[in-house]
């Protein structure tokens, strides 16, 4: 699974972790509960798996995969988040039914080159951290931050947003929350507040700093609910250079309030 993301501050959420050596497994025993007014508890868990292949001469680190997800008492909810986490971009990509394989896979991907390339002493690394970033009666917004490297110049990294509906146990979607055929008015006023936030006239070409399909605007399909209106984000490589990271844009609901349909997901609006 090629997601990989920036990692933010979230150590002051992380439960305190058991971890094993020899390729093996470790949920942590001791996590961390929050509580939410009108919302669902929940703890943070997590595990870590190490490469059991000698370190490197060079390193006091070897090669780890570390997964850090929430955990609610809803077992649909759970699926819903792990099955996010383990979902592949490729169908090239290995499946996984759960977090430790996901683990496990990336180590197994390790020793299997390190056994025909004895002489490279880089480590790998995977790291996913799930973070639940909003929740309301009704809604859970979630953060998953991936970020892995397997040799190369340098990690690579994504942010991806997940929006759950807890009415329905389903995955919230924009065609969810604007009218029918509403779609081309929500791009042209993204596009107002993203010319804007990148010092651009309204006419000026994307040709020449942006990687837009037929130089034309478009939303990523990467999205979450806040209090103030939507948040897009556009990821490393998807309109910018890997160096410029990822690029938020924020859609207020002040601005697409006539195109919004009533729905219990959003924020009590005005």
């Amino acid at each position: 699974m090629k997601k990989i993301a920036a990692l933010l501050a979230l150590s002051s959420i992380l439960a305190c972790q058991s971890e094993k050596k020899g390729g093996q497994a470790a949920d942590s025993t001791n996590t961390e509960v929050t509580a939410i007014t009108d919302t669902l508890t929940f703890k943070y868990d997590s595990l870590k798996v190490y490469s059991k292949l000698a370190l490197p001469a060079s390193s006091k680190d070897t090669t780890k995969a570390t997964i850090v997800y929430p955990v609610f008492s809803s077992n649909k909810i759970n699926s819903f988040i792990q099955a996010a986490a383990l979902k592949t971009d490729s169908p090239d990509d290995p499946e996984y039914k759960n977090y430790s394989e996901l683990a496990a896979g990336f180590i197994k991907g390790f020793d299997d080159y390190k056994k025909d390339n004895k002489d490279d002493q880089q480590t790998w690394f995977k790291e996913v951290r799930i973070k639940v970033q909003q929740q309301r009666k009704g809604y859970l917004g979630l953060r998953y931050d991936f970020i892995d490297y397997a040799g190369g110049a340098h990690p690579n990294y994504a942010i991806v947003f997940h929006n759950y509906s807890t009415i329905s146990d389903k995955s919230v979607t924009i065609d969810s929350l604007i009218k029918p055929g509403s779609l081309p008015a929500l791009t042209a006023t993204a596009e107002k507040i993203f010319r804007k936030n990148e010092k651009l006239t309204p006419k000026q070409s994307l040709a020449d700093h942006y990687f837009f399909e037929k130089n034309t605007f478009s939303l990523p399909r990467n999205f979450t609910i806040t209090d103030q209106g939507l948040k897009f984000l556009y990821n490393p490589y998807e309109i910018k250079p890997y160096a410029a990271g990822t690029t938020e844009l924020l859609v207020p609901f002040e601005q697409i309030k006539e195109i919004l349909k009533p729905n219990p997901v959003l924020p009590a609006l005005k």
